[in-house]
């Protein structure tokens, strides 16, 4: 018995797409959930660093990309914690006008793409239904999966990022259950609440190198050295 092939869908992203259209929500968009406890910390850093990497390799957020974060218990209306919007600063991203959210059923079912900070963050999201398993992973899970699967089988970018980031999802969720993390604790993004600095700047080294292959693998555009 040998993996799928990781360009080939297996019919998940139909099914996604189905249940999110029933919902009314236009399919010209492909929204990206990031998750974590309180979000102020761990989901803001990657919240905004997605967008941050995108935009440099596009030269703009756009094309129907949408990129968020929530919280499993969320500091609703909170500011993001200083450190975090100091790490963020430090490469770059904009941190201004983030408000903190406390995770909603409305949040998972919109969400094409649920890229958690550690496997208990997914676990609460997939309990929460709405066919989540389907399309939640943490990101650290995504990355791995994401770095096995060869670009040429994705749509090019010249059919937009909403169609290639389907294809990558579906790609990614054929391959769960062949690429198994080498010990659980791999695919955990640890908080940094209440931490100092260089423990932040540590996390979002962290969080950085797992992004750079997803956002890599989303644009079809390397990162600039």
């Amino acid at each position: 018995m040998t993996a799928p092939e990781a360009g080939r869908g297996i019919g998940i992203g139909e099914r996604v797409a189905e249940e999110t259209a029933t919902f009314g929500f236009p399919r010209d968009t492909f929204r990206i959930l990031h998750v974590s406890t309180g979000n102020v910390c761990r989901s803001p850093i990657t919240e905004r660093l997605t967008r941050h990497f995108v935009a440099e390799r596009l030269g703009v957020l756009g094309g129907g990309l949408i990129v968020e974060s929530a919280g499993t218990w969320g500091h609703e209306g909170a500011p993001m914690e200083a450190n975090a919007e100091a790490v963020l600063s430090e490469f770059g991203a904009d941190t201004s006008g983030f408000v903190g959210r406390e995770l909603l059923d409305e949040h998972v079912i919109r969400a094409d793409l649920v890229l958690t900070a550690t496997r208990d963050h997914r676990a609460q999201v997939i309990s929460m239904g709405h066919s989540a398993g389907l399309r939640t992973f943490t990101l650290k899970e995504f990355t791995r999966l994401v770095r096995a699967i060869d670009p040429a089988t994705l749509p090019p970018l010249e059919d937009g990022v909403v169609m290639r980031a389907r294809a990558l999802v579906r790609a990614a969720a054929a391959l769960r259950g062949w690429l198994l993390a080498p010990t659980p604790e791999a695919d955990e993004v640890y908080d940094p609440y209440g931490a100092p600095l260089p423990f932040f700047r540590s996390v979002g080294d962290e969080i950085h190198q797992a992004l750079d292959p997803v956002v890599t693998a989303l644009t079809g555009v390397p990162a600039r050295m």
